[in-house]
């Protein structure tokens, strides 16, 4: 298994990962298209335990339309997103793709 960082912009906060993901996925929601000030976001869904945190975060909770919450961690530093958990699925961490500046990332199977 490939041993994969992700970081903030600044290098503050980081993950690593051991982990294949287990799904990579592209979200269009109006939500999403706010946290990455893009059209869509992207990310890889790896297993809680294959993933360690380095650094300091700050949290923010958002409450999707359904009701569902998100736990977002991103940089206190810099502002960018890490990685986050979706409640009832903390067996699973997130990370934005765009985290692990790596072009040659698996690419997204599912769109959302």
């Amino acid at each position: 298994m490939p041993m994969r960082t992700a970081s903030c912009s600044c290098g503050q906060l980081s993950v690593t990962t051991s982990a294949e993901p287990v799904r990579v996925s592209v979200c269009h929601c109006l939500a999403c298209q706010r946290r990455t000030g893009s059209v869509f976001g992207a990310q890889a869904r790896f297993p809680a335990g294959s993933v360690t945190v380095y650094g300091n975060s700050t949290q923010f909770v958002r409450v999707g339309d359904a009701g569902s919450r998100a736990l977002f961690n991103f940089c206190p530093t810099c502002g960018a997103t890490v990685h986050y958990t979706i409640e009832g699925n903390e067996e699973h961490i997130a990370i934005p793709v765009g985290a692990f500046a790596e072009p040659s990332f698996p690419a997204p199977s599912d769109s959302v």
